[in-house]
C-alpha cells in the first residue's frame, strides 16, 4: 500500500514540478529576450534530462548496461511517441522551420551515430561491443557542438523582434523565476525517483527482465519530467517549449548521459539492443516525415495518436519478446 502511495505523491511532485519550470523558464525566456524555442532546448531540456542522467550515472558506476543504455533508448523513444503524442492531442504543436530542418535532424543523426558508435566494433575487429571511452569522446564533442549551436541562435535572437512573444506568458521578476526554475527542476528529480523506484519495486516483485524494465517502467519514468512539462507547455498554448523540451532533451540524452556515463565506465551492448536503438533512429524520421504530412509543420492531434498507437505495438512487442 505504502509503495502506491509514493507512487501517487511521485506523479504529483512532477506536475506541480512541471507547473513551476514552465512559468519559470517562460517568464525568463521574455527577460533575456531570448525565444522560448531557446529555453526549451536548453534550460528546461537539461533540467528534465537530469532523471536519465542520475539513473545512467549510477547505473554506469554499478555497471548496470541494461539499464544505462535501455534508459536512454526507451526514453527517447517515449519521448517521441508518448510525450509528443499526448501534447499534440491537447494541442496541435506548431513546430518551427529551423526546428524541422535542423533541430529535428540532429535527434536523427545523435541515435544514428549512436548505432554507428555501438556497432564500431565490426569495423576496428575489437573484442568489446558497445560504448568505448573512444566513444564517449566522440559523443561529448557532439555536445559541445551542439551547445555552440544553441549560444550562436541565442546570441542572434537576442535582439530579435519575434523573441519570446507569445502574450500568455506570466512575466516573473528574474529572482522569482529562477526561483521557480529551482523549485520546478526540484520537484520534478524527487517526483521522478519516487516513480521510478517504486515502480520498479512493483515490477520486480512481477519477475520481469531488466531489460524491459529500462525500456518501458525506467524509461517512462525518467521520462515523466518531459511529459509533464511538454503537456503542461501545450496546455498553455506553449507549442516552442513542449516541442524544444523533447527535442533537446533527446540530443542531450544522447551527447551528455550516454557521453558521460560511457566516460565514467564503458557499456557493453547485446546486439538485441541494435533492434531498440534501430526503433528509435526509426520513429526519429518519421517525426520528420510528419512535419510535411497534413498541415505543414504542425504535429496534429490524428498524428499525436498514431505516435501513441506505435508505442502500444512497440511495448506488445518488447512484452512478447
Amino acid at each position: 500500500m505504502f509503495v502506491y502511495i509514493l507512487l501517487i505523491l511521485g506523479f504529483a511532485l512532477l506536475i506541480k514540478g512541471a507547473d513551476y519550470l514552465v512559468k519559470g523558464a517562460s517568464s525568463l525566456a521574455k527577460i533575456l529576450k531570448v525565444s522560448d524555442l531557446i529555453i526549451g532546448l536548453t534550460i528546461v531540456s537539461f533540467g528534465t534530462s537530469m532523471p536519465e542522467f542520475v539513473v545512467n550515472i549510477f547505473a554506469s558506476i554499478q555497471g548496470n548496461a541494461d539499464i544505462a543504455i535501455g534508459n536512454i533508448i526507451g526514453s527517447n523513444i517515449f519521448n517521441i511517441l508518448v510525450i509528443l503524442g499526448i501534447s499534440s492531442i491537447i494541442l496541435p504543436l506548431v513546430v518551427t522551420r529551423r526546428t524541422v530542418w535542423i533541430e529535428i535532424p540532429i535527434t536523427f543523426f545523435a541515435v544514428f551515430l549512436l548505432g554507428l558508435l555501438a556497432n564500431s566494433h565490426i569495423i576496428t575487429k575489437s573484442s568489446f561491443h558497445g560504448l568505448s571511452r573512444t566513444d564517449s569522446l566522440i559523443l561529448l564533442a557532439c555536445l559541445g557542438g551542439f551547445m555552440y549551436y544553441i549560444y550562436h541562435i541565442a546570441k542572434k535572437e537576442k535582439n530579435s523582434i519575434l523573441a519570446s512573444e507569445s502574450e500568455n506568458i506570466q512575466l516573473l521578476s528574474l529572482p522569482k523565476a529562477a526561483i521557480f526554475i529551482l523549485i520546478g527542476f526540484v520537484g520534478l528529480s524527487i517526483g521522478a525517483k519516487l516513480v521510478v523506484d517504486n515502480a520498479v519495486t512493483l515490477a520486480a516483485r512481477l519477475g520481469v527482465s531488466q531489460s524491459l524494465i529500462a525500456l518501458t517502467i525506467v524509461a517512462a519514468g525518467t521520462g515523466l519530467p518531459e511529459l509533464a512539462t511538454s503537456a503542461v507547455a501545450a496546455y498553455k498554448k506553449n507549442s516552442d517549449i513542449a516541442v524544444g523540451n523533447i527535442v533537446g532533451s533527446n540530443i542531450l540524452n544522447i551527447f551528455m548521459v550516454l557521453g558521460i556515463s560511457s566516460t565514467i565506465k564503458p557499456i557493453p551492448l547485446e546486439p538485441r539492443n541494435n533492434i531498440d536503438i534501430g526503433v528509435a533512429v526509426l520513429v526519429s524520421l518519421i517525426l520528420f516525415i510528419v512535419m510535411f504530412t497534413g498541415k505543414k509543420r504542425i504535429l496534429d492531434r490524428w498524428e499525436g495518436a498514431f505516435f501513441i498507437l506505435m508505442y502500444i505495438a512497440y511495448t506488445a512487442y518488447l512484452i512478447h519478446q
